[in-house]
């Protein structure tokens, strides 16, 4: 049990993909019990399942944007009231008042963004465990350890397998897990190499590798393990299927939203709608079929619920679901008066416009005091140079005016 784990996928992503990957090997050991063995069949129900599992996730956020859509029209009149306006307390009203919209309509801002953190992990998890089908279904993993153990005893396997296959990374020291990751790579051209190649080990490799394939098929003609590009035809049928799904899933949901049309990021959505379909036909295009028949049911499945969940939604009043929203928020959180703080903030602008021009009077009064006595020493030192002029330097008549200036001025007495 513990070489399995050395193929699977580790990290941050380990626990999830390990959990994932017991739901698969649980529904292809089921299937078996059907004598129905088949990879390509249980990645359609292994998808199906896990949409499933996370269905309450997706009705919450559908929650979340039908409320956006009666939210949004009052937001907008906000950044508009707001447009162009830096200033800290204008910011903080703008802050405070959408605030109050989203305590209005009992709605987080958050609420849209949690749900898709939350799948994301769980979709690159998935990921790795349909590209990894070998490491997580024992079944599978069995046949490729019988091909792994006879290479593995095969001198200077690995060259010959970088020679011929072009299959490199593996040496003579290679664990029998690095060999089945090689493996799980090969398709159905590769396989006919690996037996011309190692004639010893035809018999192991044709057998096995026939199971394998069998596996893998699907619709007769395809194998999961091989590029649409391999076989043009019908592979060229899965990113088709990609992208139109993919289309019509992000239509459905641009319908659902009800978005205005001139709203500012209606535009990026648009875009965002014709990017992601090209971009899941690309990938479907050079990515094994497994991966892109996975891409493809996932969307089938999101168009089905999401078909289910318009239905349910049109039965439910949109003011009833505020209603129902408000009343949940009010039970996990205390309500906050956001008109109040509103005035509060702006009795304390108000206090301090008026606490500057306040200051700025008091400012200018004693500026003037100051001046007005700076021209009363000036005026007597003028009146006094003046009286002066009319005595004789050092005699006893300037000294007695001195005294008198001095005396007038409040100095001098004592």
């Amino acid at each position: 049990m513990t070489n399995l784990f050395l193929t699977q996928s580790g990290g941050i992503l380990g626990p999830i993909a390990s959990l994932l990957g017991w739901i698969l090997n649980v529904i292809y050991e089921f299937l078996s019990l059907f004598h129905i063995e088949n990879a390509a069949l249980c990645i359609i129900l292994f998808t199906f399942i896990v949409k499933a599992l996370m269905i309450p996730l997706t009705i919450k956020q559908q929650k979340f944007t039908r409320i956006s859509s009666k939210m949004n029209p009052e937001l907008m009149k906000i950044q508009e009231k707001y447009k162009g306006k830096r200033d800290e307390v204008s910011m903080r009203k703008q802050q405070l008042e959408t605030q109050a919209v989203y305590q209005k309509y009992g709605a987080n801002p958050t609420s849209g963004c949690l749900p898709m953190l939350i799948t994301l992990p769980i979709l690159f998890a998935l990921y790795q465990v349909i590209y990894r089908i070998p490491a997580y279904i024992g079944d599978i993993r069995s046949l490729y350890e019988s091909i792994a153990t006879g290479l593995q005893s095969t001198p200077d396997f690995a060259n010959t397998l970088a020679d011929n296959l072009k299959v490199t990374g593996l040496s003579a020291d290679s664990s029998i897990n690095s060999i089945i990751d090689a493996l799980s790579k090969f398709n159905t051209g590769t396989w006919a190499d690996l037996a011309k190649n190692f004639p010893n080990l035809s018999d192991v490799i044709t057998t096995n590798s026939d199971k394998i394939m069998h596996i893998n098929s699907f619709l007769g003609g395809l194998n999961i393990a091989d590029t649409p590009v391999s076989k043009m035809w019908p592979g060229l049928l899965v990113p088709i299927l990609a992208v139109a799904t993919q289309w019509y899933q992000t239509k459905q949901m641009t319908d659902t939203n009800g978005m205005d049309k001139n709203a500012p990021a209606a535009a990026s959505m648009k875009a965002m709608n014709t990017f992601m379909p090209l971009f899941s036909g690309f990938i479907c295009l050079t990515l094994p079929i497994g991966i892109g028949l996975y891409w493809v049911a996932g969307s089938v499945f999101q168009i089905i619920q999401q078909f289910a969940i318009n239905r349910h939604f049109e039965k439910i009043d949109i003011d009833k679901l505020v209603e129902q929203s408000v009343e949940k928020a009010k039970k996990k959180k205390k309500h906050v008066d956001y008109e109040k703080t509103l005035e509060e903030l702006a009795k304390k602008q108000t206090k301090s416009i008026g606490d500057k021009a306040g200051a700025y009077n008091n400012s200018a009064s004693n500026s003037n005091s100051i001046k007005n006595k700076a021209n009363s020493n000036v005026n007597t030192k003028e009146n006094n140079d003046s009286a002066n002029k009319n005595y004789k330097p050092g005699s006893i008549a300037e000294r007695a005016n001195l005294l008198k200036g001095m005396n007038s001025s409040g100095k001098g007495e004592k």
